[in-house]
């Protein structure tokens, strides 16, 4: 069978369950939840039409298929960090790589993590350019484009990224003016009666401005207006709009982890799949730019 990329970032997640053995310790080391830990790994094993670990009260272990393919992800994973070694030994690779993406995602997922890129490759310089809410991925004017989409993307030479995930999230004043605690029909239906939506209305070309919040009221089986509050052309314009108290917004999960360290932002509520993600397009190829696709890779 062809591996897609959304299989690979799925064995990664497995190879640190099976080596840690344990779903709440491969949380902690990849910085994200438990379950959004489980839900990958349902993932992998819907996809693979395999059962890899055995979940009882103990924990965790790997079965009999699951034993094998870790002896093979295991090594390949080695070698692939034996030969990232080598490479760091010899020269440093130099050039100039254009990116293009949007400007939510420069600003809360890559730029606090390029650091760790020069770090490795200070010869390397990213030239990032992060122009609207939309991302044009079909100019060539660049070497690399990041794009937000629904799954599967349409563009099928495009690779993977990481998943999404959508999670309700406001600032810690907004959270106390509710009782999120009763679960109770009625009480949720008041709160979402109740709450002031905050929207990102362009997440992909032609959604509706509601798309998201339908999306997840959908999923949690909530019945209630989805199409009111305030509209940005931005997630981190909502996200910065939940900060200042002016009511809830369905943030991308990959993109709050600061917010939720600093306090700025809270949520009662389980991040759930987006059923979309984030997905490199690749109009040229170099040295310079294989290495930096390959780090991004790793970053999810």
């Amino acid at each position: 069978m062809a591996l897609k990329g959304n299989i690979f970032s799925g064995l990664v997640t497995f190879e640190v369950a099976a080596r840690l053995g344990s779903f709440t310790k491969t949380a902690n080391q990849l910085h994200i939840t438990t379950g959004a830990i489980s839900q990958q790994i349902n993932l992998l094993e819907s996809q693979l039409s395999l059962k890899l670990f055995f979940r009882h009260s103990r924990g965790i272990s790997l079965t009999t298929d699951g034993k094998k393919l870790y002896q093979v992800v295991q090594h390949n994973f080695a070698d692939i960090e034996k030969v990232i070694d080598e490479l760091r030994q010899g020269q440093s690779p130099d050039g100039e790589i254009k990116l293009k993406l949007t400007p939510s995602f420069a600003y809360k997922w890559l730029i606090p993590r390029l650091k760790k890129f020069y770090n490795l490759y200070p010869n390397i310089s990213i030239q990032t350019y992060a122009e609207g809410a939309l991302v044009d991925h079909q100019d060539s004017n660049f070497d690399l484009t990041i794009d937000y989409g629904q799954s599967p993307y349409h563009n099928q030479h495009a690779q993977l990224l990481l998943n999404e995930q959508l999670i309700p999230v406001m600032s810690p004043s907004y959270f106390q003016r509710f009782d999120w605690q009763n679960n109770s029909t009625e009480n949720q239906q008041q709160i979402w009666q109740s709450v002031t939506l905050l929207h990102d209305a362009m997440p992909w070309k032609n959604a509706k401005k509601h798309e998201e919040w339908q999306y997840w009221f959908e999923k949690m089986a909530i019945k209630t207006q989805s199409n009111q509050g305030h509209f940005f052309n931005r997630t981190d314009m909502a996200m910065a709009a939940a900060e200042a108290g002016l009511g809830v917004a369905l943030a991308r999960y990959a993109l709050v982890e600061e917010d939720f360290k600093q306090a700025r932002l809270t949520s009662p509520f389980h991040p759930i799949n987006a059923n979309a993600g984030y997905y490199i397009i690749q109009h040229r190829s170099s040295s310079v730019i294989e290495c930096f696709k390959a780090w991004l890779l790793t970053q999810n």
